[in-house]
């Protein structure tokens, strides 16, 4: 999925435009809301893929010793 460098950029990008939009005052719209989800819904989803992903990879290795 994403690495840790994109990982980071998306959250600073989410973060941004959390502040840069609640100073707008248009954070209300429904386009704006469903783009900063969708971008939290993939920092979430990456956490999770990682974090599941090294025990295969261990038990892969294990295997092949």
């Amino acid at each position: 999925m994403l690495t840790d460098k994109q990982a980071l950029i998306l959250s600073g990008i989410m973060t941004i435009g959390f502040f840069i939009l609640g100073i707008l005052d248009i954070l209300d719209n429904f386009i704006v809301l469903t783009v900063l989800t969708i971008m939290f819904l993939t920092l979430i989803i990456n956490l999770f893929y990682l974090n599941y992903k090294p025990e295969k990879d261990a038990v892969k290795q294990k295997d092949t010793k």
